[in-house]
Formats: structure tokens, sequence, C-alpha cells
């Protein structure tokens, strides 16, 4: 019964599927911004966009969880508060609209987190024209925002993590709490749009072998990258993510 109720793809789309999910693995390990590569991997794996947000939301939380295990002596949770009330009106947003074409929405999110990499760039490459501490709303609500529509959080927390400048194992630990809790409260409003499935959640079950090895790889990379090639990894890996929700 279980194998009837398997997804009908050609094994190249399992394939890709695969290496989706290995990619969120080492994300949440590892190096951020591999995991917004497996959103274009997963929209073409499954042949429509917004079912894929359903498809790869199981993958994120069981990811969340493996990070959480691994690094939770190193999160740094006091900076995740100031932007709760911003994430949660993002959401909000977000899921109103859900509503709407999707093709509107991925290039709406690649264009606010595309200003925000800029005003972050300028911000370390002219430190004296900004004495303005960074403010959570705009990064709250866009994370919030991108997360709901298109599971497309991790370039905007990217940039506010690396604005912070904690070290790499902190970035990663407290990112991944930050997930943790977006991603569980997410899964009532994709129920709600109907995203999940039976098919879905067994492809999801099959890709887990695949998640688990990106993890492992991710944990044992990170720690023989030092910390400015870290930061300089994150911002190419968070503008070339970015520049693919335009597709």
């Amino acid at each position: 019964m279980l194998t009837s109720s398997m997804p009908e793809l050609p094994w190249g789309l399992w394939l890709l599927g695969a290496l989706a999910c290995f990619f969120v693995g080492i994300a949440k390990t590892g190096l951020p911004g591999f995991g917004i590569l497996a959103i274009p991997m997963m929209v073409i794996t499954v042949g429509d966009a917004r079912l894929s947000a359903g498809w790869l939301l199981p993958i994120l939380c069981a990811a969340d969880v493996i990070a959480i295990l691994y690094w939770r002596r190193m999160a740094v949770a006091g900076r995740l508060f100031s932007l709760a009330p911003w994430v949660v009106a993002g959401m909000a947003a977000g899921a109103a609209a859900l509503a709407l074409e999707e093709r509107y929405l991925r290039p709406l999110v690649a264009t606010i987190i595309l200003a925000m990499l800029a005003l972050y760039i300028r911000r370390r490459l002219r430190p004296d024209t900004f004495d303005v501490p960074v403010h959570p709303a705009p990064y709250g609500f866009s994370a919030g925002f991108s997360t709901t529509v298109a599971n497309a959080a991790g370039p905007v927390m990217n940039l506010y993590l690396l604005s912070k400048r904690l070290p790499k194992e902190e970035f990663v630990a407290t990112g991944a709490w930050f997930f943790f809790a977006v991603n569980l409260s997410k899964v009532p409003i994709y129920w709600w749009h109907g995203l999940f499935s039976r098919k879905s959640l067994l492809f999801d079950l099959a890709m887990l072998p695949a998640l688990v090895s990106g993890a492992v790889i991710g944990r044992w990379v990170i720690h023989l990258i030092p910390q400015r090639v870290f930061e300089i990894l994150v911002i190419v890996m968070t503008t070339a993510a970015t520049l693919l929700l335009y597709r």
C-alpha cells in the first residue's frame, strides 16, 4: 500500500529531490545559503511551485531538529526575541498572500532580499555612514513573509545574523532555533491551504537519508572554514540563491 502511494517520478527527479534535501542538511548544520538552493530544485521535482513548499516543509522541520541537537549549546536565543513580533506580522501577511499567484510572490521576495543585501554590504564597507543599529522590524517582517510564501527566509536571516557579528557556530545554532519555531508554526498554514498529501509525506520520508548525510557533512565542513571565509561564503550564497527566486 505504501509503495502504491509513492509519487510516480522519473529517477532523475528523485535524484534532484535527494540533492535538494542534501543541500538542506548542509545548510542547517554548516553552510547557510545552501538551503535555498533546494527551493528551485524542489519546484522542478514536484512540477508545481506552490505545492513544492508543502513537500519541502517537513524536510526543513526534520533538519531543524538535527541542527538543534548538534548546536544546542551554542545558540544565542536572546538575539531572536526582538524579531518575534515582526516575524508573526510577516507570517500573517504571507498567509494571506498565499492566495495570490506564486509567480508574483517570488520576485517580490527576491527584490526585498537584494535590497537588504545591498544595505548590509554598504554597512560593512562604510560603517561610518551607518551609526544607527540594525532594526529588527524589516528583517523580522521580511523573514516571516518570505518563509510563509516561499520557504525563503534563509537569505534574510543570514543577513540579520551577519549584522550581529556572531561567531560561525553561534550563527548556525541561533538560526536553527529560529527556523525550528517558524517552520513548525507554518504547518497549520500549509495544512489549511492543502499543501500536504500522503504522497508528499512519503516522499519526505524517503528523502531522510539524503538529509542526514548533508547534515553530517555540514557539521564537518564548518569546523574547517575560517570565520572570514564563512562570512564571505554566506554573502555569496545568499546573493546567488536570491537571484534564483527570479526564475
